[in-house]
């Protein structure tokens, strides 16, 4: 059963509502499919339909800080054209739930990693046209201002490319236990020398979402647009070039090594990957010489990340079906990267 708000929570939200001039009655409670990570919930306040967002029942170290970034990014974006839910409020009081949560508007759509509205399965030329329109707005994230506002405080000094991949190396090293050795990853150091010898210079920075791919958007469901970019965790002021490499690399046709997207996968007809990438140029989105670069960091970045899983279920942690599985994209993952190193780019 998908967590709610207790009685206890309930009456607790009922008050910040009122004490902030949100509405008078909290009338209806319901948990929402999707974050994975944390709590989504519908909530129905007087005549009004919101989402309140926040840590998981068992919250991590960094949850509090993970919903302090939402709402610093939700907030920079208020009143700009890329895709997301407008903000409504955030209560940083601990008091009133033990954990940071916030409020959003609630977006008409749906989302192509778990359904298919029906105008999509009926018509392909919806299937293929999203997509470009997904990649356009990548490109209005990349260009979005941010200077001075909540989300630049967050923004750490000196160089982020050059951290990239001694944080994740870090990351995988973290894994380590007596049945779990990081070099067991098959590519994996062969890779992050490659990266470290050819790393591109710094752009100029800008807002990049950090896990952009399709079960992270909400569509239109009427129409090939992006309705709104979700689960805002990894935003982050850096390289937006390295949000293209992402999409491209977990566009959900061949190769396919993550399954993103699966109900609109599954119907097909989807754009190329040189589709998004002109998609993406011609909405502004920034050029660079160094996409091999930036698709064998996506590679890299996301491989380590899903074998932590496999890390957890070899210490007896985690479900063996789900470590095993993203261990396999994982391996996957990385050897696609090398094969871009070595110039036999599988995604062009």
């Amino acid at each position: 059963m998908q967590p709610t708000l207790s009685d206890h929570d309930r009456d607790a939200v009922q008050n910040w509502i009122r004490d902030r001039g949100l509405g008078e009655q909290l009338i209806d409670v319901e948990p929402l499919a999707g974050g994975s990570q944390n709590i989504v919930l519908r909530l129905r306040i007087d005549d009004r339909t919101v989402v309140l967002r926040r840590p998981p029942l068992h919250p991590r170290p960094t949850s509090d800080k993970t919903m302090a970034r939402e709402i610093a990014v939700l907030s920079t974006l208020a009143g700009s054209g890329v895709p997301h839910p407008a903000f409504i409020a955030g209560c940083e009081d601990l008091s009133v739930l033990g954990v940071v949560f916030y409020l959003m508007e609630s977006i008409d759509g749906f989302n192509p990693g778990e359904e298919l509205a029906p105008a999509y399965a009926a018509d392909a030329t919806l299937r293929h046209d999203v997509g470009l329109s997904y990649a356009g707005s990548l490109a209005q994230l990349g260009n979005a201002a941010w200077e001075g506002s909540p989300l630049a405080a967050l923004r750490k000094p000196g160089s982020f490319v050059a951290r990239q991949v001694p944080q994740f190396v870090g990351l995988l090293q973290s894994y380590r236990h007596d049945a779990y050795d990081p070099e067991s990853l098959r590519g994996v150091t062969e890779l992050a020398t490659w990266l470290g010898e050819h790393q591109p210079p710094d752009g100029v920075p800008g807002i990049m979402h950090g896990d952009c791919h399709l079960s992270n958007v909400m569509l239109r469901r009427d129409r090939a647009e992006v309705a709104a970019f979700v689960d805002w965790e990894m935003c982050t002021v850096g390289d937006p070039l390295l949000d293209l490499g992402w999409m491209l690399v977990c566009w959900p046709t061949e190769p396919n090594a993550i399954i993103v997207g699966a109900a609109l996968a599954e119907a097909g007809g989807l754009a190329s990957r040189a589709e998004l990438l002109q998609a993406y140029l011609a909405a502004g989105g920034r050029r660079t010489e160094h996409l091999d670069w930036y698709l064998a960091m996506a590679c890299f970045k996301l491989g380590i990340v899903i074998e932590g899983t496999w890390s957890r279920y070899l210490a007896g942690k985690a479900d063996q079906e789900a470590g095993e599985r993203l261990h396999a994209s994982a391996t996957e993952l990385i050897g696609l990267g090398v094969r871009v190193s070595q110039g036999d780019n599988p995604f062009t």
